[in-house]
């Protein structure tokens, strides 16, 4: 071992001193050297007995070198990266693999993953669009017996391999993204996604097998606080650089829109505790033969359904129903349906806009509306190398009241080294009472589609090249006259927090443009069309939504939809549409909620260890 770790040393230092001089990622193929000296010991009994303890000091001495040579000279070595982390990538593959060989041939885990795969798979089926939303109360109560009544490892192996089938489920439609995208970067990257969100289900059954046998003071606390446990999991993902917010157990009942009402007070969050807790009872009540349990799911339905049916029949609460004519703005949305593979090659541009212009003219009369609003990168390129389309909105706007709100590219030159031009997905607001359009940034950029999470930390990471839109962040949440209306592109319309902040600054309706035509016909257009929906209910906040290829869609502040688009069909819908109105208790608790079980989560873990630590520290007697 000293031997090794001597060598090791040596070679790093010698590599150190005759690293190249260059800027961000570079390939030094001396930088191998270290792996091939490694070798030899093989062929050493001690090598192969420690094989673990050799791994982890070498990958640790070099990740050293390759951290001071980060730290001094802003790069780093492609060839010392691969040195140190496929070595482990695939030492932790090969545990992987045995640990699973060995779990095929248990009973126990193979009925495990029978129960586990037809709760996860059965819940993945619920989501809208597709119908099973109500059954969720009880989809996942096969997964809860197995928790209560399974061996630790049974319980994993069941957990994970349910979660790859639920989250595929969830999330095939990535692939289309292939068509116009590295494919095979995209389909590792998406097996990578699959795999890790399959984690926090693992990581969550884990959790509840060592909470199910704590007792304090005789009472199950931490098994009975599991539910809030779960919806603090959940917010992790809601959260920071690589936060994908999409399918939280919550969001299952979007094709009811009487059990929605109660949106306004709790929260999707509140939603998930709700889920949790019907199936986690059901469960119980099979185990321990408790029958009072097994009505749980019956009465949160019962309660959802009884409390949306009041709320919804209230006058107000109508489809669409206008109390001031006057401050109710009429708007058409425009869906040209511009295919993916043709939106944004160089070849068909002029065909995607000629298409959309056609389309504008053959069915929108700006004298007759207040705003015209096209999708996400309507203009598949940057704005300002077009001058022509520039001038086309103008005079579209410069003789009536209208404003025009179109998707586009934006850059400037303000990047700080080593990114040197900023790029923006962005929406520009035009009207005749302004010479130049003002311009709103995407806030919330999607991970690794869009930006390479923690590249304003990390800037090395500018350098990396995934195919990835490298975009940068907007920072601004604008409200604009004269309707008080917030822009949103794409997903960032999912996050809670950022529509709290628009409403507090005023905001009055949400104007939604989105691109969907990157998942092709799929499940996904109704998903987020759905967490929209979600949005506007909680919040008490009005929806226009405009998507290249669907679906469109206009949103009152109860839930109520209108003018649903087919996918991929070409079409312009118009609504006088009213503003916000109602006040919800989520909107004003919605932030303190979040953070509060986000805080929770990591008071549930501690708390936990804290407990389990005692328990196996007993004092001798």
């Amino acid at each position: 071992m000293i031997l090794f770790i001597a060598l090791q040393i040596i070679a790093g230092i010698i590599l150190f001193a005759i690293r190249p001089e260059t800027v961000g990622l570079y390939t030094f193929l001396p930088h191998a050297i270290p792996l091939l000296t490694a070798i030899p010991f093989l062929f050493s009994s001690d090598f192969r007995k420690y094989f673990n303890k050799y791994l982890y000091c070498f990958a640790g001495i070099h990740f050293a070198f390759l951290a001071l040579d980060y730290t001094l000279d802003s790069h780093a070595s492609v060839v010392s990266l691969a040195v140190i982390f496929v070595p482990l990538f695939l030492f932790g593959l090969i545990h992987f693999f045995i640990w699973n060989a060995h779990r095929i041939f248990e009973k126990q885990s193979i009925q495990a993953l029978a129960l586990c795969s037809i709760a996860w798979g059965f819940y993945a089926l619920a989501f809208p669009p597709l119908p099973l939303g109500p059954a969720a109360a009880i989809l996942l109560v096969p997964w809860f017996i197995v928790l209560l009544k399974f061996p630790l490892q049974s319980i994993l192996f069941g957990s994970f391999w349910s979660g790859m089938l639920y989250n595929a489920i969830n999330y095939y439609w990535i692939y289309n993204v292939m068509k116009v995208g590295p494919a095979g970067i995209i389909l590792f990257g998406l097996f990578l996604l699959i795999a890790f969100f399959s984690l926090y289900n693992t990581f969550a059954a884990f959790v509840f097998v060592k909470a199910r046998d704590v007792r304090i003071k005789g009472f199950p606390v931490f098994l009975l606080l599991f539910p809030f446990f779960y919806a603090g999991l959940e917010m992790t993902r809601s959260v920071g650089d690589f936060s994908f917010p999409w399918s939280h157990l919550g969001y299952v009942l979007g094709n009811h829109l009487e059990l929605l009402q109660m949106l306004s007070n709790i929260g999707i969050f509140g939603y998930t505790i709700l889920i949790i807790i019907s199936n986690m009872s059901v469960a119980m009540g099979f185990v321990f033969k408790k029958k009072i349990l097994l009505g749980t799911p019956v009465v949160i339905l019962l309660i959802l359904f009884i409390y949306g049916s009041m709320v919804l029949s209230k006058p107000e609460a109508k489809p669409f129903y206008i109390a001031n004519e006057n401050e109710a703005p009429t708007l058409s949305l425009v869906q040209p349906s511009i295919h993916q593979t043709k939106k944004w090659s160089h070849d068909y541009y002029d065909s995607v806009i000629a298409q959309t212009w056609q389309l504008i003219t053959d069915s929108v009369s700006l004298e007759k509306i207040d705003m015209l609003v096209l999708p996400e990168t309507a203009i598949p390129d940057f704005l300002k190398r077009h001058p022509q389309e520039m001038r086309n909105i103008r005079k579209m706007v410069s003789n009536t009241h209208a404003s025009v709100f179109v998707g586009a590219l934006d850059y400037d030159r303000e990047g700080i080294p080593p990114r040197e031009i900023n790029f923006y997905n962005s929406g520009f607001l035009f009207n005749a009472s302004s010479r130049k359009p003002q311009r709103y940034s995407k806030v919330h950029l999607v991970p690794f589609s869009e930006r390479i999470p923690f590249d304003d930390v990390i800037p090395i990471l500018n350098y990396v090249d995934f195919g990835e839109g490298d975009f940068v962040e907007g920072k601004e949440i604008p409200v604009y006259a004269p309707f008080q209306w917030t822009p949103f592109i794409c997903y960032e319309a999912i996050y809670g927090s950022q529509i709290r902040e628009a409403i507090r600054k005023g905001s009055r309706m949400m104007v939604n443009i989105t691109n969907d035509g990157w998942f092709g016909i799929s499940t996904a257009p109704g998903q987020h069309l759905n967490l929209i929906r979600y949005r506007a209910v909680e919040n008490g906040y009005p929806v226009a939504r405009s998507a290249n290829s669907g679906i469109s869609a206009f949103i009152d502040q109860y839930g109520n939809m209108s003018s649903n688009t087919e996918l991929f069909t070409k079409r312009v819908i118009t609504k006088k549409v009213p503003l916000r109105t109602r006040d919800t208790l989520y909107t004003h608790i919605g932030d303190a909620v979040e953070n509060s079980l986000l805080l929770f989560f990591f008071v549930y873990l501690a708390g936990l260890v804290v407990v389990l630590k005692k328990k196996r520290v007993r004092p001798v007697t």
